[in-house]
């Protein structure tokens, strides 16, 4: 089933934030820590010092948790979890839980098909 309506995605930012100064020195990890020092010039938001992660760089609430198909996941680990998305299958699209065993998986992907409902992990 394809969406109802294909909005563009917009990332703001697609490269991830690395910890000030986490180049300098192998003990440190990349992930990101906010900066608290007294003379930081990462927390003083310097030219050409390493960016913060702000509000800003947050995604268009009409696109956000949207995948690249324009459908939003929703996961589903039983036949009947399926019954919700019958009639939001243009706008939702079915994640079929991690911990769901191959018998319930055949089932589950059976109904889907009956209900034209998309299931992105059911290779």
């Amino acid at each position: 089933m394809s969406p109802a309506r294909k909005v563009k995605i917009v990332k703001k930012r697609t490269t991830s934030f690395p910890r000030f100064q986490a180049d300098k020195f192998k003990r440190m990890n990349q992930h990101w820590r906010k900066p608290k020092g007294i003379d930081g010039r990462c927390r003083r938001r310097f030219r050409g010092a390493t960016l913060m992660p702000n509000i800003g760089y947050g995604s268009d609430a009409r696109t956000k948790y949207m995948l690249p198909n324009g459908l939003y996941k929703f996961t589903v680990s039983n036949v009947k979890d399926l019954e919700l998305l019958m009639m939001h299958n243009n706008t939702y699209c079915a994640e079929i839980a991690h911990g769901v065993s191959s018998k319930k998986r055949v089932e589950i992907l059976k109904r889907a098909d009956e209900l034209s409902i998309r299931v992105i992990n059911g290779a």
